[in-house]
């Protein structure tokens, strides 16, 4: 009878601690992170970061080109607008680099079993993605103006109406950038802070 009533306790003691194994595995499983997506969020982020502070050094840069015009100094004009034009292929790199990083986060979307937080990965990934949309017509105005500011400088033509127009729609898309890079961060945020990290 002791026997038995041992064998019951013992039996209740292992049903208890499976069943509290078990509810700590699957606390643990609905909020972890999937794996990738913690190096492909920080890697997206330090990507997004580098494009923005590129965008903001090529506009700055521009802004001295048009000083530089103006003051009659073409061959620095002419100089910092090369500078300019690899500083847009080095920002088109990034983004194809950024593109990986979010193809890397979308496939990772499945694995996040909390609702919230996945809707919060999804909102950084789509703010991501935008970034990426006005980084190409932002790559596209900037190839514009410097096609227009290479002519204007070798004395070929001078459409001075086209360089205002195109510098405002750079000048839009690098806002644009800092805005979609803002949003994204903050859903990141927002993710971490549902899962608890």
């Amino acid at each position: 009878m002791k026997s038995r009533r041992l064998k019951i306790i013992i039996g209740f003691i292992i049903i208890l601690g499976g069943g509290y194994t078990m509810a700590t595995l699957w606390k643990n499983a609905a909020g972890a992170i999937p794996e990738g997506l913690s190096d492909a969020r920080i890697q997206g982020a330090l990507i997004s970061e580098s494009i923005v502070s590129l965008s903001a050094k090529s506009v700055s840069d521009l802004n001295t080109i048009n000083q530089l015009d103006k003051a009659g100094k073409y061959t620095e004009a002419l100089s910092l607008t090369t500078d300019v034009i690899k500083q847009g292929q080095e920002i088109r790199d990034k983004a194809v680099a950024l593109s990986d990083q979010i193809g890397t986060m979308t496939k990772s979307l499945s694995g996040v079993s909390s609702l919230e937080a996945r809707q919060a990965l999804l909102d950084s990934i789509t703010s991501r993605l935008a970034l990426v949309s006005r980084l190409i017509n932002y790559s596209g105005y900037l190839g514009q103006l410097l096609d227009v500011l290479r002519d204007h400088f070798a004395g070929v033509s001078s459409r001075n109406g086209d360089v205002a127009h195109l510098v405002d729609q750079i000048n839009s898309e690098v806002s644009a950038i800092n805005s979609f890079n803002a949003q994204a961060t903050q859903a990141m945020e927002k993710f971490d802070k549902i899962l608890g990290e």
